[in-house]
């Protein structure tokens, strides 16, 4: 499967974005979706997760509360809904795809481009 992030940008701190990963296959819906940001200078970890169904979710403790994923598996698309930003949030931001749900960045097969969030103070 091919994804496509976008929706990245430059927002101030507090401000709101929006990122969309859009996939190439119809059996999206066979794919666990997660979202994992890389900041400079440090390692790849993950944001949110989403089930098949979109019936669960998973968010790291830093983004708890202010980030939201969902997926609409008709039109074979994943979002992070990113709230009340932090400078801490700067990073790329990557969409992964795999069959098998797992936390690690190895435990995906499929990763999209990258998008760039920059948050500033």
């Amino acid at each position: 499967v091919q994804l496509q992030a976008y929706g990245g940008g430059l927002v101030q701190a507090g401000g709101s974005l929006r990122l969309s990963c859009a996939a190439s296959e119809r059996t999206f819906g066979v794919y666990v979706m997660a979202w994992f940001r890389q900041a400079p200078g440090k390692e790849r970890e993950a944001v949110a997760r989403i089930s098949r169904s979109g019936f669960s979710t998973y968010y790291a403790d830093s983004v708890k509360g202010r980030f939201t994923i969902s997926r609409d598996n008709a039109k074979n698309t994943v979002y992070l809904q990113m709230n009340s930003l932090k400078p801490e949030d700067t990073a790329v931001y990557y969409c992964a795809a795999d069959p098998r749900a797992g936390a690690l960045p190895n435990d995906y097969g499929y990763w999209g481009q990258g998008t760039l969030v920059t948050v500033s103070s």
